[in-house]
Order: structure tokens, then C-alpha cells, then sequence
């Protein structure tokens, strides 16, 4: 039975979460950065907003995230948690910005002051402290894997993580001790799809997926991405309002087609 998409009727929480990921139902989040968007992806069934570092690209007209300031992330944390009162706000901490557990504390602490849930890093196991005091301290995390797009000149450029067995081995390792040092959820980015769902099927934590196939227990995409406003898409995204009249409908198939497991299809996923 197809799922019909509506306004979130009580609030998300990261038990919400767990729970969708033992009963093996999808969960779906939005990168979003103002009040209106927020809104409109509530009513459209969206249990997670993602107020991204993104931002730097998708709005400020940066060409990477690593310009994007505490400011920046402050100011639309306060802007998405005005327009959404049910969902779970997650804020990004930028580059940099965690480079120690003090930095991290201090920083972690003035998004969740802005409005955020829970807070968002880059990192492998070299995060697992950061992780492990940020969650003593009462701050719930999200761990991000595999891209990690503050790292792209280190990368040199935007490209799919853990695609021979060394770097695979290093994700899984990597997945692994984070879980372990306290981090709630764990998002994985640009990575093959059977990679992605044997960290999923490994996990006691849920996974958010974007370009790592349909196995992971949630799915992100960028409001920008969604609603064709990126000039050149990457290969993981869809254009949701091609199919739809308005926002609100993109917004609303969106959600449909991941919880029925119709996106990611084939064409979006790295093998």
C-alpha cells in the first residue's frame, strides 16, 4: 500500500528513530535552511531537518563548505527551528569547528542554544572522543562517513568513499568505533551500496543515507536538489518537482517514494 505523506502529528526524538529503524521503517530527512521550508517539510511528513553546512554552496555561493562560519550555522538553526516545532533539527558543525573537545563542547553547545536536536560532525575514528564527551555532556550526534565534504581538498575533489577493500575495512572500522563511543545516529555519504548496507545491518544505530543506496534507514537529500535548483546534480539527487505542481507536492513525493523504498533507484546509487 502506497504511503500517503502528512503533517507529523507528534515530535520526533531519537528514540522516534530507533524505534522506525528496529520496526525496519524508513525515516526521512531534508538539508533545509529557513522557517518556511521547515514548515512546509513537516506538513509533508519529513521527520528529520538537516540545517547543512551545505548552506555555503546551496545559498551563500561558496564553492565548498569550508568557508561557512558558526555564524552562518547559528543564524538558519534559529531559522529552521522557527518553522518546524515537531521534527528533529539537526545543525552541522562547520570546518574546523571541533578540531578539539574544547571546540567542540563550546560550539556543539551554541547550536543546540540556537535551536538544534542534535549536532553533526565529519570525521572517522579520530572523532570517537570528541563523540564520547559531546554525548557525556547530554548532546546527541550524528556521525558523518564516507564523504565528508569539509575534507574535499584533502580528497581532492567529490569523490565515493570505500570503493576497494582497504577503504571499506576503514569505513566499517571507522562506523563501528564511533557507535561505540556514543554517537545516535550515523550518515553515511558516497558510498557503494552493498558497503552501505552491511554498516547498516552492523549497526544498533540508525543510518542516513545520500548516495549509499536504499538500505540504509533513512534517506537526505538537499532542498535545492530536490526542487532542480542545482545547476549541475549530482548523480545520488532527483528532481522531485518535475513530477509535481508545486513544493509542497515535490516534498510530499519525496517522502512517499523513500518510505516505499522507490528512491534511491538504480540510477542514483554507486556499485
Amino acid at each position: 500500500m502506497a504511503y500517503a505523506s502528512t503533517s507529523l502529528d507528534k515530535k520526533t526524538s531519537i528514540l522516534t528513530l530507533q524505534k522506525m529503524k528496529q520496526e525496519g521503517q524508513k525515516f526521512v530527512t531534508v538539508a533545509l535552511y529557513d522557517a518556511p521550508m521547515a514548515a512546509m517539510a513537516q506538513h509533508s511528513g519529513v521527520e528529520v531537518l538537516l540545517v547543512g553546512d551545505s548552506l555555503g554552496m546551496t545559498v551563500l555561493g561558496f564553492d565548498s563548505t569550508v568557508p561557512v562560519t558558526m555564524e552562518h550555522m547559528i543564524y538558519h538553526v534559529e531559522a529552521v527551528s522557527r518553522g518546524s516545532d515537531k521534527c528533529l533539527i539537526m545543525g552541522d558543525l562547520p570546518f574546523m569547528s571541533y578540531a578539539t573537545v574544547d571546540d567542540a563542547m563550546r560550539n556543539a553547545s551554541r547550536l543546540m542554544q540556537a535551536g538544534a536536536h542534535m549536532v553533526k560532525l565529519e570525521g572517522g575514528s579520530w572523532c570517537a572522543d570528541i563523540v564520547s564527551k559531546l554525548s557525556d555532556r547530554g548532546i546527541p550526534v550524528c556521525a558523518h562517513i564516507g564523504l565528508t565534504p569539509q575534507s574535499v581538498n584533502k580528497f581532492g575533489g567529490f569523490r565515493v568513499q570505500g570503493r576497494d577493500e582497504q577503504g571499506a575495512r576503514k569505513l566499517m572500522h571507522d562506523a563501528k568505533v564511533l557507535e561505540k563511543a556514543g554517537a545516535d545516529i550515523l550518515l553515511l555519504e558516497c558510498v557503494p551500496a552493498a558497503l552501505a548496507k552491511e554498516i547498516t545491518e552492523q549497526m544498533s544505530i540508525p543510518t542516513i543515507g545520500i548516495g549509499a543506496g536504499k538500505d540504509c534507514d533513512a534517506q537526505v537529500l538537499v532542498i535545492n536538489d530536490i526542487l532542480g535548483l542545482t545547476p549541475q546534480p549530482p548523480k545520488f539527487s532527483k528532481n522531485f518537482l518535475v513530477e509535481s505542481k508545486d513544493i509542497p507536492g515535490a516534498l510530499g513525493k519525496y517522502v512517499e517514494d523513500v518510505k516505499n523504498a522507490q528512491f534511491p533507484a538504480d540510477e542514483h546509487i554507486f556499485n
